[in-house]
């Protein structure tokens, strides 16, 4: 599976982005697909997970801001991020969970500024 992550971008505190990540090759494969960030000099982290059947899944610190979503029409994830922080600031990754093969999209920069 192949994946394009876009939509990263420069943001002020408390803006909004939308994130997409475009699927491509062995789509019937995918059973959950997620969005991690990396911050520089940090882990990267799970931010959120999206299963076939649409059960989400999100790190405490984007509860009630981020919203994961999924196209199937579209073979596309989203990510909508309101009320951006600083500390929102990384490199986001989106993933494909193939049942233990982990496809993962090259990173896209978000960052924001107060």
């Amino acid at each position: 599976v192949q994946l394009q992550a876009s939509g990263g971008g420069l943001v002020q505190a408390g803006g909004s982005l939308t994130l997409s990540c475009a699927a491509s090759g062995s789509i019937l494969s995918i059973n959950a697909m997620g969005w991690y960030r990396q911050a520089l000099g940090k882990q990267r982290e799970l931010v959120a997970t999206i299963t076939r059947g649409g059960r989400t899944s999100y790190a405490d610190s984007v509860k009630g801001r981020f919203t994961i979503s999924r196209s199937n029409a579209k073979n596309t994830m989203y990510l909508q991020m309101n009320s951006l922080k600083p500390e929102d600031t990384a490199v986001y990754y989106c993933n494909a969970d193939r049942i233990g093969l982990i496809d993962w999209g090259q990173g896209t920069q978000v960052t924001v500024f107060s």
